[in-house]
């Protein structure tokens, strides 16, 4: 059931942004930014935890996490450091994202021509 469940929710949430992408005519630049937004927006709220529980994989593979753990590190150590806290916070979490898609890019931009 746990499979089901993530990949309805993980599934869903793709189906929102292609419909973004096809009515509202967005461009991926501005659905993957309002995805990062949407997970900060509902980490405030307290609802992308029970999400996470509820989905799994599903809630946590789309970018929304990416923005659920940007805010989620920086309360955590806002409480703890103050101000400074939330710069530390913020790259606490999502270092290891960051610092794989960097290394993948320039590995993929090395053996393959990049145009432009």
């Amino acid at each position: 059931m746990n499979f089901l469940w993530a990949f309805v929710v993980g599934g869903g949430i793709c189906v929102i942004g292609q419909l973004l992408l096809d009515f509202a005519k967005l461009t991926p630049a501005h659905v993957m930014s309002s995805f990062v937004v949407a997970g900060a927006v509902l980490d405030a709220f307290d609802l992308y935890d029970n999400l996470i529980e509820f989905a799994g994989a599903g809630a946590t593979v789309p970018i929304t996490s990416f923005g659920h753990s940007l805010l989620h590190g920086a309360m955590e150590q806002a409480d703890e450091h103050g101000i400074i806290g939330v710069a530390i916070g913020i790259f606490e979490l999502t270092s290891a994202g960051i610092a794989s898609a960097i290394l993948f890019g320039f590995i993929v931009a090395v053996i393959f021509k990049p145009k432009g």
